[in-house]
């Protein structure tokens, strides 16, 4: 069992080491728009900060098939990459997000794995299986069980956060604030955060604007709370973390949550309940002490519109505090393998790269 955990976390890592530069890039282009652009840059049309939030729009798109693909890669080597991507665009399409595109890459890896082990086909043909049977078969069945068995759970627990969240409006200002808070933290960005995200977007319409500093407060909460756990307890971070919250944290003053991913893929359970826990209460503060929103986007920049600015910070402090004070005593101190593991799969790419090249030659 043992064993099996440790190849699991293998192509895991494999496919964050790919993913960071691409939410680094993307997250950091959006932050620049927004900081020569405001936060109506997406309203300004034909200017370059424009431009640039376009590019991390874009670009913060293409990360669920991207650690789609690389987990496929790792697992099955190249006949897994292209229907890797393929899946990881269904997971963003069907709105399964972060762990939808986890599930995938696993899901064709191991598919390529069974066809290669249990298809023959003669001799003459062997040369068509990795460009052309393989990557078919794979798209075929790992995109009919994404559409069937995995898209219609996550459609359906969307249908009942929504209903569940209709019930609750016009009672408890603190139990509202907190189930709103809890899920804008919950999967970084993935399909529950655009779920509250709608939710709120809607009332938004309806002139109701505290939802929206909830969103806007449990977005933030993850990278901040996660850096100041990294700043109380060094020891329990590797050295691959602690470069990754450099971009994080940052990427979080401008409500962009995806920066932490990767430390979140590491220590699942952990990082979401802690987040979640302190997004939580941070929500319900906010909706009991009336702060509101009339921004739907815009993270710290926007402080000075939002009702109540001074508690907008007391909630966003609380929980950060939360958040930071519960990792840090939570999370395991990392040995020195793992650190020397982390560096190695962080490196294996490249490696890979240079050989390839030199057989190329």
């Amino acid at each position: 069992m043992k064993k099996i955990g440790a190849v699991i976390k293998k192509h895991l890592l494999t496919g964050i080491s790919y993913m960071i530069p691409l939410i680094v890039a993307a997250g950091l282009s959006i932050a620049l728009a927004q900081i020569f652009g405001g936060i109506d840059v997406d309203e300004n049309k034909g200017t370059i900060p424009y431009y640039l939030y376009q590019i991390g729009n874009w670009g913060m798109s293409l990360v669920v098939p991207l650690i789609s693909a690389a987990i496929a890669l790792s697992i099955a080597d190249r006949p897994g990459l292209a229907p890797g991507l393929v899946i990881g665009l269904i997971a963003n399409e069907i709105d399964s997000g972060f762990i939808g595109g986890l599930i995938g890459g696993f899901l064709v890896g191991y598919i390529v794995l069974a066809i290669k082990k249990y298809i023959k086909v003669p001799k003459s043909m062997s040369g068509l299986m990795p460009i052309m049977i393989i990557p078919v078969l794979t798209t075929v069945i790992s995109g009919l069980l994404m559409l069937t068995v995995i898209g219609m759970p996550i459609s359906a627990l969307q249908d009942t956060l929504i209903n569940f969240l209709k019930s609750m409006n016009g009672s408890s200002n603190f139990a509202m604030g907190s189930v709103l808070g809890a899920m804008a933290s919950f999967d970084f960005g993935g399909p529950i955060n655009k779920t509250m995200s709608l939710f709120s977007d809607g009332l938004l319409v309806d002139g109701i604007y505290g939802p929206e500093a909830v969103k806007i407060i449990g977005s933030m909460v993850p990278p901040f709370g996660i850096g100041l756990s990294c700043l109380l307890a060094r020891n329990k971070y590797t050295k691959t973390e602690k470069e990754a919250l450099k971009a994080a944290v940052p990427m979080g003053i401008f409500m962009i949550t995806e920066g932490v991913i990767p430390i979140a893929a590491r220590d699942l359970v952990r990082v979401v309940v802690s987040c979640s826990f302190g997004s939580a209460i941070a929500g319900g503060m906010s909706l009991t002490l009336g702060v509101g929103s009339t921004i739907p986007h815009g993270g710290l920049l926007i402080t000075p519109l939002v009702t109540h600015p001074l508690y907008f910070l007391l909630c966003l402090g609380v929980g950060t505090a939360i958040t930071g004070v519960t990792l840090a005593i939570w999370k395991p101190i990392v040995t020195e393998d793992e650190n020397v593991d982390d560096e190695e799969d962080g490196t294996a790419t490249d490696e890979l790269d240079n050989i390839d090249f030199k057989v190329g030659q």
